[in-house]
């Protein structure tokens, strides 16, 4: 049985890596319950907060910046999307305060494609 702090612990993982998830652009508007399952494996894995929202915003970051050319990404379904680029940023740690300038590309990124898509 796991202990009921743990089973706190996880849960607020859980619900902060759906909240980060949920936030970034190209991303469905409410978690399914594989998405749950997949944060909850995440932490049984002992990944970090701060190395998922690395992650998520590295791939947001990636899929947002291709050339406006190439043809149209397929909708992100579901959180295993980002499970690769989590295993990357595991293998090839970040650079201590790259994360903000992640954050702000992907903030610039998504409000071009929202003028975009308003055109």
């Amino acid at each position: 049985m796991i202990p009921l702090s743990a089973k706190a612990d996880r849960d607020e993982y859980v619900s902060a890596v759906l909240t980060m998830y949920l936030r970034l652009p190209e991303t469905p508007s409410r978690a399914n319950p594989l998405d749950r399952k997949r944060a909850a494996e995440l932490h049984a894995r002992g990944v970090t907060l701060h190395t998922v929202e690395y992650s998520l915003l590295l791939a947001s970051m990636r899929r947002l910046g291709r050339p406006q050319e190439y043809p149209p990404l397929s909708p992100i379904r579901s959180l295993a999307y980002f499970l690769p680029v989590i295993d990357e940023v595991l293998e090839q740690p970040i650079p201590e305060g790259y994360i903000d300038y992640i954050r702000r590309k992907v903030e610039l990124l998504s409000s071009r494609e929202i003028k975009a898509a308003c055109r």
